[in-house]
C-alpha cells in the first residue's frame, strides 16, 4: 500500500487550480478567434494565389513557433485534408547545419534573412511567427522579404512592444499576451489556413 506524501496532497489543489485556469483562458481566447476570421481568410487567399502562380511559401519562427512553421510546411508539402498535388512550402528552421553556419558566420539575427535572400523571389509569401512580435531574426527576415518583393505575413500576439505588425503586409494577431495561449491559437490558425488554402485551390 502506497501512502501519499503530505507534500503531494498539498500540491493537488494548486495543480487543479492551474489546470482549470489554463482551460478557462484557452476557452475564452478561442471564443474571440471569430474576430480574426477576415484576416485568416484574406491570408489564406494571398498564399493560395501565390501557390497557384507557381510561387512558394517560406516560413520562420523560433522555438515553439519554429515547430508551428515546420508543421505548416509539412501540411502543405504533404497533405492536410485531401490528396492533391504537393504545395511548395519551406520552413527555414529545418536545417541545423544551415542555422549554425549562418549563425556562426553572420550572427543569429540573420539565420532567416540570409535564407530569404537565397530562396525568395518576387511573388513568394513569407510567414513569420513570433508570439512577442519582437524576435530580431524574424523581423530581419520580414525586412529582407519586403526588399525582395515577397508578400510578408505575421502570426503574433498582442504583447507590448510588438514590432511585427509594422514589418508585415498582413498580420494575424491573437488577442492575448501569454505565450502558451498565443501558441495554442497559432496551432488552430495554421490548420484553418491549410484547410482554406486547399479550398481556394479547388481541393476542398
Amino acid at each position: 500500500m502506497t501512502i501519499p506524501s503530505p507534500l503531494a496532497a498539498e500540491r493537488r489543489p494548486d495543480l487543479a487550480s492551474y489546470l482549470q485556469r489554463a482551460l478557462q483562458e484557452h476557452q475564452q481566447l478561442f471564443a474571440q478567434l471569430h474576430g480574426l476570421g477576415g484576416a485568416i481568410e484574406q491570408t489564406a487567399e494571398r498564399i493560395a494565389d501565390a501557390l497557384r502562380r507557381g510561387n512558394k511559401l517560406l516560413l520562420c519562427g523560433n522555438g515553439g513557433s519554429a515547430a508551428d512553421a515546420e508543421h505548416f510546411a509539412a501540411e502543405l508539402a504533404g497533405r492536410f485534408l485531401h490528396d492533391r498535388p504537393a504545395l511548395a512550402a519551406v520552413a527555414l528552421s529545418g536545417s541545423g547545419a544551415l542555422l549554425s553556419c549562418i549563425g556562426n558566420d553572420y550572427g543569429f539575427e540573420h539565420v532567416f534573412a540570409r535564407q530569404v535572400a537565397a530562396l525568395g523571389v518576387p511573388g513568394d509569401c513569407l510567414v513569420g511567427l513570433s508570439t512577442s512580435g519582437r524576435s530580431p531574426n524574424v523581423l530581419a527576415a520580414m525586412r529582407e522579404g519586403r526588399t525582395r518583393g515577397l508578400t510578408t505575413i505575421g502570426l503574433t500576439g498582442q504583447r507590448e512592444g510588438n514590432l511585427l505588425a509594422e514589418a508585415c503586409d498582413h498580420v494575424i494577431a491573437v488577442p492575448h499576451t501569454a505565450t502558451a495561449r498565443i501558441q495554442e491559437a497559432h496551432g488552430f490558425i495554421v490548420h484553418a489556413l491549410c484547410g482554406l488554402i486547399e479550398i481556394q485551390l479547388g481541393h476542398g
